[in-house]
């Protein structure tokens, strides 16, 4: 949810109420995020990464990338969240955690960041590798959260598998700032409890600080994080290929 680019508004626009029953995908993204559309999205991503190794500042690389590619602003997104230099997708790739070395460990989740990935797979949402190789969605949660259909399922599914693979322990952080973190931090709660999960819930001002210096392992997607935590593991991309077969994942990790 942090990875989205912030560009300095000209007209402040008051947010939306957010009535999403779902966390599926948006009317253009069947045409937008075809498969068709894959290889120059990736195309695109790398060349994005390319233009940051070199000191290009972010909005300005994006703009010339998009530019060149006729992007629409979502397609831009997605190449935004997709793109890396290579010594961060070196640095991830050292600090990333496999399954197997989650067993009797205690994790800290991103609880937005992951819960929002598996929503949006269950939901028939836009996912894609990033050059990363970490899954992402598009789906992200701007300022404000609403409990969705796919909410039960998918923590269900995140909790199955973190029994599967004998995780100990699951700390979930989730955003102060965001609306209705309270309510979702209660459900997470409820859900632990029914489910007898040895779950912990805290509402944070800002989880990245939190999770950056976590002795444990952390479970995000989070440039920021995942640039500075000391080690990570990909819980929603894990998730996803164990328990939502069928799923389409865009592939902009040029690999």
């Amino acid at each position: 949810m942090r990875d989205a680019v912030r560009f300095a508004p000209t007209i402040v626009i008051a947010p939306m109420p957010d009535r999403r029953r779902h966390r599926g995908p948006a009317p253009e993204d069947g045409r937008l995020f075809a498969q068709d559309q894959e290889a120059g999205l990736a195309r695109a991503a790398a060349e994005l990464g390319w233009l940051l190794e070199r000191g290009y500042a972010l909005p300005s690389a994006l703009k010339l990338v998009g530019d060149r590619h006729a992007l629409t602003a979502r397609q831009r997104l997605a190449v935004q969240r997709a793109a890396c230099t290579p010594a961060q997708a070196e640095g991830r790739a050292a600090r990333r955690l496999a399954a197997g070395a989650l067993r009797g460990r205690r994790i800290v989740v991103d609880g937005f960041n992951v819960l929002t990935t598996v929503e949006a797979a269950l939901a028939g949402g836009v996912l894609l590798i990033g050059r990363d190789g970490c899954l992402r969605d598009m789906a992200s949660v701007h300022g404000t959260y609403r409990i969705v259909a796919e909410t039960g399922p998918a923590l269900e599914r995140i909790g199955t598998w973190l029994e599967r693979h004998g995780v100990a322990a699951a700390h979930w952080l989730l955003d102060a700032p965001v609306a209705n973190s309270g309510r979702l931090a209660g459900f997470l709660r409820e859900h632990a409890q029914v489910r007898d999960r040895p779950w912990t819930v805290e509402v944070v001002p800002s989880p990245d600080p939190v999770l950056c210096v976590a002795q444990d392992p952390v479970a995000t997607s989070d440039s920021v994080v995942l640039d500075r935590c000391a080690t990570w593991v990909d819980l929603a991309r894990a998730v996803v290929r164990d328990s939502v077969p069928g799923v389409r994942v865009l592939d902009l990790s040029g690999g």
